[in-house]
């Protein structure tokens, strides 16, 4: 949580919603620049709880979570299963962590139940509770519920965050007050009003949506955020003029760099991913002691500082394609990739292995995908092979270009990127600082 006061307290503040699409870096920097008192990070979930087993012992009549070392996480019956289970999350929260904890919710169908829950949530500890004024299956066109939210912030001691308000009653700055006051809440969650325009948080009124697209592009290419988010929250700014000339350049873009030229900032991407560039040059060049890998590898493994650049390859070809096709027509094996990400700054780094050789470069990737191209990469130049950029020729790989879909699966522009703990069909671990594996000495 990033908090621009010097007070905790969840009274009289504006506060930038938890929205998983859109609560990227970009657009909780902008929203404080604009004068949002609070902004949430996307939800994180331990990722024991996601790994737990949940295990039915019919003998007891209870409902068993056991983490992946068959060690029981807690053991509850199945009536009691839905409340016991957030209560004693939040309860482990708040008793393990001097931050506030907070909790946002939907409203139930009735009212009764609705209190009920709140009640049983305050008595966790938490500091302050948001609430969505709409049930579970409602969507932002039904009318969001004031009276209800009214209800609860009277009932409760603590805070009440007033959430849901944007489709009917947030257009501009003094509605969120009145929003406020309509639902008694301590204060206000803004949600999609601030999505389509984040100076909504400005009390001198809002910016001009050119502007505040401009400023969250520049935002979103010095932090290197993932192109397709980016597409997505301009997207949602533009809303009603996705059809004028700039949204379809928009839509049409397939990178950081063809949305900068959509909206006139090709220069300035330029010149900033010539920075970055060098800062990571510059960080390289560092001595090994100083960024904790040793000088040599002792591995076996051949390594290049080596990056893919999906732009010197034409359309639906990368150099995994090439390859695969290398290994079919020698006989050997299919080339096997095995990914780790660094949990520092989330970056992969990938190893591929060909006839019992492992390749690897020594430079680290934004996502998955583009690591496994990297060591590709690696291979194919140790071997003396092409491996498909722009102007070079290999007949047989053309062949199987004609008959391939319209667009190639390993292509990175349409490929999402990859999250800490998802599922992939290849080997893919976490890459701990203490853990010995094949990529020691990157």
């Amino acid at each position: 949580m990033i908090v621009n006061s010097l007070s905790l307290c969840y009274h009289n503040k504006l506060i930038l919603a938890p929205m998983v699409r859109v609560g990227t870096l970009p657009m909780r920097l902008l929203a404080l620049d604009y004068g949002a008192d609070i902004v949430y990070c996307e939800e994180l979930i331990d990722l024991k709880m996601l790994q737990c087993k949940r295990v039915v012992n019919e003998v007891l009549s209870t409902v068993d979570f056991v983490a992946p070392d068959d060690r029981v996480v807690f053991r509850t019956c199945e009536r009691e299963q839905s409340r016991v289970v957030f209560q004693m999350i939040l309860s482990t929260l708040v008793k393990g962590t001097h931050r506030p904890v907070t909790c946002k919710i939907r409203i139930l169908p009735s009212l009764e139940d609705t209190l009920k829950l709140v009640k049983r949530i305050e008595r966790t500890g938490i500091s302050a509770i948001a609430v969505h004024g709409r049930n579970r299956e409602e969507r932002p066109q039904h009318p969001v519920s004031c009276d209800v939210i009214r209800a609860i912030a009277e009932t409760l001691s603590i805070p009440v965050i007033a959430n849901g308000g944007s489709h009917d009653h947030i257009q501009q700055h003094l509605d969120i007050e009145d929003f406020r006051q309509a639902t008694a809440a301590s204060s206000v969650m803004v949600a999609r009003a601030a999505m389509w325009n984040p100076s909504i948080f400005l009390k001198d009124g809002l910016r001009p949506l050119e502007e505040v697209m401009q400023k969250y592009i520049r935002y979103a290419v010095q932090y290197d955020n993932h192109y397709t988010n980016t597409k997505y929250c301009l997207c949602q700014m533009l809303r009603e003029q996705l059809e004028s000339p700039q949204g379809r350049l928009l839509h049409a873009a397939q990178s950081s760099q063809e949305i900068c030229e959509a909206f006139g900032l090709g220069a300035f991407y330029e010149k900033t991913i010539r920075e970055l560039d060098a800062r990571r040059a510059d960080l390289l060049a560092r001595t090994p002691e100083a960024v904790e890998e040793p000088a040599e590898d002792t591995s076996g493994i051949i390594k290049m500082a080596i990056r893919f650049d999906r732009r010197a390859y034409p359309p639906q070809v990368t150099p995994k394609m090439c390859l695969l096709e290398w290994c079919r027509r020698e006989k050997l094996p299919q080339p096997v990739y095995e990914t780790v990400q660094r949990p520092i700054d989330r970056m992969f780094c990938s190893v591929v292995t060909v006839a019992e050789q492992k390749y690897q470069s020594t430079l680290w990737d934004k996502s998955k995908k583009l690591a496994e191209q990297t060591a590709a990469i690696v291979c194919l130049r140790s071997q003396g092979l092409p491996e498909g950029r722009l102007g070079e020729e290999n007949p047989s790989l053309n062949k199987r270009k004609r008959e391939a879909p319209d667009q190639d699966p390993g292509d990175p522009r349409v490929q999402e990127p990859a999250l800490p703990g998802e599922i992939c069909k290849k080997p893919f671990v976490t890459l701990e600082s203490s853990e010995e594996n094949l990529l020691e000495g990157c």
